[in-house]
């Protein structure tokens, strides 16, 4: 006997045919599907001692978000009224006024946003603003990693250095006050290494660990001759450790220039380099991504941040794997991989004046399965197939902006959102059925949140003023 049918749905499968079976049925033994199929055939065929009635449902594989960051849930539009101001915000934050806690709450908070959302697998940058990781001590990360297992979804946890200067100055709280420690490059490095060896692999593939490094760009920042033997130092003990534990490579805020310095002077492209953002770049970049099979990390909710464009269609006619990414929650965007897709192809076609770029299909395909292949995974998750685990979404389609019921595909790119996510599942574990959640209190969730950030301003109390009604933001078409 299955332990779980999914029966009567239209089934999204995200095969190698991509096969839309109507009236379809999944059946789910322990973590693995094994059988996908008509309804009649598997009804005949197989018993399970849960059934789930997905009538007037799209079943299709979990979503997979290819670009995230922790810390965001507790800075959402914290000055946002003011050029770089949120960013440098959120880098004090994060290095000078956070806790454990901290990093635990806002780890429940945002996993669980993206959990309804039908986000069953994201990629998140242990940071972010102009790019400050909380690597000084491992016990942070540890802390949002805990938070992650608890809501049951997978993540790739992305660590390493902060952006120069080194040392950096990282501030540890606790009940008698504050205490604040210079670490170095090297420092961060080896706190990565132990966050690894706790944390990639485990929880039976749902807990995995990449590494990252900042972007450099020659452009803005040149580099005397001293100044790039110490990166190339610094470089060198990055891609040791990437090699040694066989780890993705991210880099995040790639534009014009920045790709090819990454590989002619840092060596740093590969098939295990996820390159984020990428605005801007040249026809000779993204021959490069592509005659190195790196990936990039399109967000393109984030657009507004960047003045140059990411040439997504050129990229795919390119032959270079593209995958979505949300960009996390801040400074004003979130974890609503429906919202991200829809806004990929709005963003194309309007840059294009052309509405026969991006087609539905192709959207869903780079957070699904081509996500699932650029994260290494895709002998796992990111389709519906026998052998496969069974991270599967029911999205409730029996609602006005979604019917009449033709076209599934065009109707979740364009006009679906989180919030019609219906029932999610995890490794074969229902984790929310009838947008219920059933791994955490969701209200204890929400408070706990609130008294966190609460707890932030306590300890940083200049960030009241950013709560503040700033001039401009009634009655004029920009901010001052």
């Amino acid at each position: 006997m299955a332990t779980l049918i999914i029966s009567g749905g239209t089934v999204v499968t995200m095969d190698k045919s991509r096969r839309i079976i109507e009236d379809g049925a999944v059946v789910v033994q322990d973590d693995r599907i094994v059988k996908v199929g008509q309804r009649e055939e598997i009804e005949i065929a197989y018993q399970a001692s849960q059934v789930i009635d997905a009538r007037r449902h799209v079943v299709m594989p979990g979503l997979i978000d290819g670009h995230g960051h922790a810390g965001h849930g507790l800075t959402k539009n914290l000055g946002t009224y003011k050029h770089m101001l949120w960013g440098h915000t959120a880098d004090a934050i994060y290095a000078e006024g956070t806790t454990e806690n901290f990093w635990y709450v806002e780890g429940l908070l945002t996993t669980l946003e993206r959990l309804k959302a039908g986000t069953t697998c994201g990629l998140t940058f242990f940071g972010g603003g102009t790019m400050v990781m909380r690597t000084d001590d491992a016990i942070y990360a540890d802390r949002h990693a805990e938070a992650v297992r608890k809501i049951g979804i997978r993540e790739f946890l992305t660590v390493g250095p902060s952006l120069p200067p080194y040392p950096r100055k990282y501030t540890t709280w606790n009940e008698n006050g504050s205490k604040d420690r210079m670490v170095s490059f090297t420092e961060q490095v080896e706190t990565s290494e132990e966050i690894v060896k706790r944390w990639h692999g485990k929880d039976n593939g749902r807990s995995y660990v990449s590494m990252m490094f900042p972007v450099y760009n020659p452009a803005t920042t040149p580099l005397n001759s001293t100044e790039m033997l110490a990166l190339m130092d610094r470089v060198e003990m990055v891609n040791d450790l990437t090699s040694r534990y066989q780890l993705l490579l991210n880099q995040d805020g790639h534009s014009t220039g920045t790709a090819k310095f990454a590989h002619e002077k840092l060596g740093m492209l590969g098939p295990h380099a996820l390159l984020s953002h990428s605005t801007g770049l040249t026809r000779e970049e993204v021959e490069i991504c592509a005659g190195t099979d790196s990936v990039i990390a399109h967000n393109p909710s984030s657009g507004a941040i960047y003045s140059d464009y990411c040439p997504v269609p050129e990229m795919l006619d390119a032959g270079v794997r593209v995958i979505l990414g949300s960009d996390g929650t801040a400074p004003d965007m979130g974890y609503d991989m429906f919202r991200h897709m829809f806004q990929c192809g709005r963003l194309h076609r309007t840059y294009k004046h052309d509405s026969l770029f991006m087609p539905p299909g192709k959207i869903l395909e780079l957070a699904t399965i081509d996500a699932a292949a650029a994260l290494g995974v895709e002998h796992e998750i990111g389709s519906l197939e026998e052998g496969k685990k069974a991270d599967i979404i029911l999205v409730d389609m029996f609602q006005p902006h979604l019917y009449p019921p033709i076209l599934p595909i065009d109707r979740l790119v364009n006009y679906a959102s989180g919030a019609d996510v219906d029932t999610v599942i995890v490794d074969g574990v229902v984790l929310v059925q009838g947008r219920r959640v059933l791994s955490v209190d969701v209200d204890e969730v929400l408070e706990s949140a609130h008294h966190e950030q609460e707890a932030l301003f306590e300890r940083m109390p200049h960030l009241r003023d950013l709560l503040l009604v700033p001039e401009g933001f009634w009655g004029q078409s920009r901010y001052p």
